[in-house]
C-alpha cells in the first residue's frame, strides 16, 4: 500500500512553490502526498491563524491513513499552539527541526517517535540527491540510522543505549517551566543544536539545563551543529570548550560536531526513540533501528 506524506505549515509561512516543489520530489520517491487544509493560507509571518495551524496538526494526528507529517519549515509559531494540540491517535511520524523541536517535545509526552530532519522547504530548495534530503528519503524507505562522527578533542568516551531527546537549544530553553520541558529526572541521550546565537546566550541556556538538574541526569550528550555565530574571546574559551567544562562533573559519553542542525549536511535522526551512542578515541557511532520498528 502506498505510504502517505501529509504536509503541514505549523510555524513560519512558506510560498506555494515550496509546497508544490516538495510534493513533486516526494511523489517521485513513490509516496502519496497531501497537505493540510490551511497550508496555503499564511497570515503575517506565520503559516496561518493559530486555530488553522492547530486544526491541521490535530486532523493529521487523527487520520489513520497518514504515515508521515512533514512540516514545511521552522521559523517561529509552534509554541503558540502547543496547548491546542491533542494526543495523536495514529502512528504518523512528524518530520522537522528548529522550531519544530516544540512539536517533538509535545509528542515526547506520549513517547511518540518523530524525525529531526529536512523539511518541505529543504526538499524543494536543495538539488537532486542532496545528502540531507536523500538521507531522509532512505530513512522513510526503511534504512536504519547509522552515523559515524570523526574524533574531536572535546569528546568523552563511553557507550550508552537510551531514548533520544532534545533538538534546538533555544526552543528547549523556552519550554522550561512548561509541561513540554525536558524532564529533569530522565536518563536520556540529549541532542542539542542551534543557529545564530551568541556564545554567552548559549552558555546561559546550558546553565539553565545544569541548574535544573537535566545535565546531571542524562546518560549521554550529542552536541550537534552550532552555526552562524562568532567565538567570544571574553568567554574564557571556545563554545565547545565551555560546553565540555559544563559537563566535566559527569561521566557520560559526549560527542561534538554531530552532523545535524542548521546546516546543509543535516542527517535525520529519530527523536523520542531508542538510540545507541558509542564514543571512542577514534570517533563516535550513532545507531537507531529502522522506522518500521517504531510504527
Amino acid at each position: 500500500m502506498e505510504e502517505r506524506v501529509h504536509i503541514v505549515v505549523p510555524a513560519g509561512r512558506v510560498e506555494s512553490k515550496v509546497l508544490d516543489g516538495a510534493r513533486e520530489r516526494i511523489e517521485s520517491w513513490g509516496f502519496r502526498v497531501t497537505e493540510g487544509e490551511h497550508a496555503r493560507q499564511p497570515l503575517g509571518r506565520f503559516g496561518g491563524t493559530k486555530r488553522g495551524r492547530a486544526d491541521d496538526l490535530n486532523a493529521a494526528f487523527e487520520d489513520p491513513d497518514i504515515n508521515y507529517i512533514l512540516c514545511a519549515r521552522g521559523g517561529y509559531g509552534l509554541m503558540q499552539i502547543l496547548d491546542s494540540l491533542k494526543k495523536p491517535s495514529n502512528n504518523a511520524l512528524a518530520i522537522g527541526y528548529s522550531d519544530i523541536t516544540a512539536l517533538h517535545q509535545f509528542l515526547g509526552l506520549y513517547d511518540i517517535p518523530c524525525i529531526h530532519g529536512a523539511m518541505a522547504k529543504h526538499i524543494m530548495e536543495y538539488g537532486k540527491n542532496h545528502v540531507s534530503v536523500e538521507a531522509l528519503h532512505e530513512l522513510l524507505c526503511g534504512k536504519p540510522v547509522s552515523i559515524t562522527v570523526p574524533p574531536h578533542p572535546m569528546n568523552r568516551a563511553g557507550k550508552v543505549d537510551a531514548l533520544l531527546r532534545g533538538g534546538n537549544l533555544t526552543v528547549l530553553n523556552a519550554l522550561q517551566g512548561t509541561p513540554y520541558a525536558l524532564r529533569t529526572d530522565e536518563p536520556c541521550v540529549l541532542f542539542i543544536e542551534d543557529v545564530g546565537e551568541r556564545p554567552y546566550a548559549i552558555d546561559r541556556m546550558l546553565h539553565n539545563l545544569r541548574l535544573s538538574g537535566i545535565l546531571r541526569n542524562i546518560k549521554g550528550l550529542i552536541v550537534g551543529q552550532f552555526s552562524d555565530y562568532e567565538e567570544d574571546p571574553q568567554m574564557g574559551g571556545t563554545l565547545f570548550e565551555r560546553i565540555r567544562i559544563m559537563v566535566e562533573p559527569y561521566d557520560y559519553p559526549v560527542v561534538f560536531r554531530f552532523p545535524a542542525g542548521h546546516v546543509p549536511f543535516n542527517r535525520p535522526i529519530v527523536m523520542n526513540a531508542m538510540c545507541r551512542l558509542e564514543v571512542t578515541q577514534t570517533g563516535a557511532t550513532f545507531i537507531q533501528g529502522s522506522l518500521t520498528a517504531n510504527k
